[in-house]
């Protein structure tokens, strides 16, 4: 289930959820946050190639080339046995910016984005269908969970990719983990 939830910068219990795609969609648009829901054109094979994947989505994914004018669309694909998984759940946990605006779309697992705008932290939860967009010079981070698993369509208008500015801050040590509020949202 996808979820939002909206704290106080210096709070990070007790902040109001909504699990519904209509509040979800209309409280991250309020600040700049595009977030849909996409179904693939096409059934796909538990080891479908990054190909399939891309082709898959193909109108959905130049539909927002053509928006938004991005240059590059590709496949990341982590699991439980990645060898990097700890490095790079640590990374991108680190709150951080991006220049361009970043867009993700959950072709699998889930992730848990917080945005960091003004004296609010928005976590939303992303599942499978789930695209979610973070406007330039949005502090952030994502958390993949201690055993990630995902298959994610990422979009870049940056032919470098993803390319992090980071903010040096440790408010993301105060927010729960995805494993944390999956346990929440099961209990």
């Amino acid at each position: 289930m996808s979820a939002l939830t909206i704290y106080a910068e210096n709070f990070s219990e007790n902040g109001e959820r909504f699990t519904d795609f209509e509040s979800i969609e209309t409280k991250l648009n309020a600040i700049g946050v595009q977030f849909e829901r996409w179904t693939a054109a096409q059934k796909l094979e538990n080891n479908a190639s990054n190909d399939d994947v891309l082709n898959a989505y193909s109108d959905s994914i130049e539909r927002l080339k053509n928006q938004y004018d991005f240059q590059t669309a590709d496949v990341i694909k982590l699991d439980s046995t990645h060898p990097e998984k700890v490095a790079m759940r640590e990374k991108f946990l680190a709150e951080h910016t991006h220049s361009e605006f970043e867009v993700r779309f959950f072709v699998e697992g889930c992730g848990l984005f917080y945005l960091h705008v003004g004296d609010q932290v928005f976590g939303v939860l992303c599942e499978k269908g789930d695209l979610i967009s973070v406007p330039a010079n949005v502090k952030h981070w994502f958390d993949m969970g201690e055993n990630p698993y995902l298959a994610c369509i990422r979009l870049f208008t940056n032919p470098e990719g993803w390319v992090a500015n980071f903010t040096n801050s440790d408010i993301s040590k105060a927010f729960p983990t995805l494993d944390k509020l999956k346990q929440e949202l099961s209990a």
